[in-house]
């Protein structure tokens, strides 16, 4: 992998976007290939299927120029899962087969998140070099510093804001322009946010807030207006807790565009004839949404609020890109780096563990709204 990567550097631009693409494309060909034989019957295909599992994930691992004994690892998974699922072809081992294929994903689960989550939970009832037990200490220190409180509030501030803001946004905009001329170009206007990175956004919105001197020219937009108004400069991101306002504009500014899609397809999905029968009735428009739109589009907004909150407690990538947490506009992912990179180990995981409890209530209570919505169902 590595020599071809070298290889394809040596290549001019133009020259490596082909064989890119060639390369992207005889993988999905195969795949599709593969995919297309997998549920025949014979033994051509029984040992097409047994070279496939055995050959894609050595191949896979010896690409990424692995050790020997994971190659030969992957393979023999291979050969091991691809003995299961012939098994249970043959309606023998349907307990072995899922319980076969469920352990990778198994495996990766406890690797990725639950291991994790139980080191950072016993991380921060210890010490900044992780060798003795303070119990409390570390919450304490948080909680008693203003500028944890302030880390803390923000964050709070984000997910009582952001989640509100762009729903009602993103529901005003997708009634407002429902079956109208141009629905498709005024939606993708406001999706295309979403195509940037967080990132991104925040670099924009940093050139938009940008202030200079009054007696120079403004490089910022919102100072730009604001100076041939007769205004002076403000400084969008360094006064408080405006500035604070100001970042959350951005995630607002990204995520109505998210809202506006899922609740447009919910309206549409609304029966046509509820809403006739109450038009019959003399329900006005505010009526006929309220009393039957809203109710039909209600899992749909449970849903997006609760994603956008999620996504509002965990924001740290506008934070860092442009402020930094500078000026009281810290949150808790945000602050919760800044301690590990102050190897303060102890502090940055109980900031971990204090974002891991504001979001499971969320993550709780979507998950149960889309049990009842089954059981509706």
């Amino acid at each position: 992998m590595t020599t071809f990567l070298q290889w394809l550097s040596t290549l001019p631009t133009l020259a490596q976007i082909p064989i890119i693409i060639g390369v992207f494309g005889a993988v999905v060909l195969l795949l599709l290939f593969l995919i297309e034989l997998a549920p025949r019957r014979g033994r051509k295909y029984t040992i097409i299927r047994a070279v496939a599992c055995v050959l894609f994930p050595l191949l896979m691992v010896a690409i990424l120029d692995s050790y020997t004994w994971a190659i030969v690892a992957a393979g023999f998974l291979g050969l091991l899962l691809f003995w299961l699922d012939y098994r249970s072809r043959h309606g023998a081992g349907y307990i072995f087969a899922l319980v076969g294929f469920l352990s990778p994903a198994l495996l990766l689960l406890a690797a990725g998140l639950v291991i994790p989550t139980i080191q950072t939970t016993v991380q921060s009832f210890m010490n900044s070099r992780g060798t003795e037990f303070v119990g409390l200490e570390n919450f304490i220190w948080i909680f008693t510093q203003p500028a944890g409180i302030r880390t803390v509030l923000n964050t709070v501030l984000w997910v009582l804001i952001a989640p509100a803001v762009s729903t009602i946004a993103g529901m005003a905009y997708a009634v407002f322009i429902d079956k109208s001329r141009g629905e498709k170009f005024f939606k993708i206007l406001v999706f295309m946010p979403m195509a940037i990175s967080f990132v991104g956004a925040s670099i924009i919105w940093r050139f938009v807030y940008t202030a200079r001197p009054a007696d120079s020219d403004q490089i910022g937009l919102l100072n730009q207006v604001i100076v041939w108004a007769g205004g002076e400069p403000v400084q969008f991101l360094q006064e408080s807790p405006w500035n604070t306002v100001a970042l959350i504009a951005v995630l607002i500014w990204v995520q109505t565009g998210f809202a506006m899609v899922i609740l447009s397809a919910a309206i549409k999905g609304v029966p046509i004839e509820q809403l006739e029968a109450a038009e019959l009735d003399g329900a006005s428009a505010w009526q006929r949404f309220a009393n039957v739109t809203l109710p039909g589009i209600r899992s749909s907004l449970v849903v997006v609020l609760t994603t956008i909150s999620i996504a509002s407690l965990k924001v740290f990538d506008i934070v860092r890109t442009m402020t930094a947490g500078a000026n009281d506009t810290s949150v808790i992912a945000n602050e919760m780096y800044t301690q590990f990179r102050n190897f303060e180990a102890g502090r940055s995981a109980a900031f971990a563990l204090i974002l891991f409890l504001m979001v499971m209530p969320i993550v709780i209570y979507n998950a149960r709204q889309i049990k009842m919505q089954r059981e509706l169902r």
